[in-house]
């Protein structure tokens, strides 16, 4: 994973360079419609068929765009397709959200909780996970996964605050072990 992560992210931050900030958002979105179809198996094995052109695979991927293509994003997915690199997509799509997400002084969590949340619960927790990282505005995904038993476990970046029941019992269990 990290070696995916090594190849995507210079054709990340050279497409961020690229992109005015008015163009940030548009560019992200066509960016994550596109790493879906990457992730595709049919597309994929189109990729790597050698009878299948390099232009036809990028006009596959990019007919999948509802929205106006830009030169420069029609320009990059040419140049993944003549470097083979369709299948970084998806990453080279996260690490361009963390580049935008970071100009704009946000930042996208993830918030695993064992029960469903209020909307004033939600806000609550939003607003202290913003005072313990900066003040930054923060764009909250909310999941319900019974399996923690209790508790909330929360994901900015790479930073993870776990509190939930499962993570002690895990802690517990480990250090019985030890």
């Amino acid at each position: 994973m990290a070696e995916l992560a090594t190849i995507a992210r210079p054709y990340a931050e050279a497409l961020a360079g690229t992109a005015k900030p008015e163009n940030l958002s548009k560019w992200a979105e066509q960016l994550d419609t596109l790493a879906q179809m990457a992730s595709n198996s049919d597309v994929a094995n189109l990729a790597s068929n050698p009878n299948v052109s390099q232009d036809q695979l990028s006009a596959l991927l990019l007919a999948s765009l509802n929205s106006e293509v830009s030169p420069e994003i029609q320009s990059f997915i040419t140049l993944l397709t003549m470097n083979h690199r369709i299948s970084a997509l998806p990453e080279i799509a996260s690490q361009f959200k963390d580049i935008k997400n970071s100009r704009e002084g946000s930042a996208e969590v993830q918030i695993t909780t064992a029960f469903p949340m209020s909307s004033d619960e939600a806000t609550s927790l939003v607003a202290a996970i913003s005072k313990r990282f900066g003040n930054r505005s923060l764009k909250p995904t909310i999941t319900v996964d019974p399996e923690l038993i209790g508790g909330v476990r929360v994901q900015v970046g790479d930073e993870v605050l776990d509190t939930s029941v499962k993570a002690r019992l895990e802690a517990m269990q480990a250090a019985l072990l030890s």
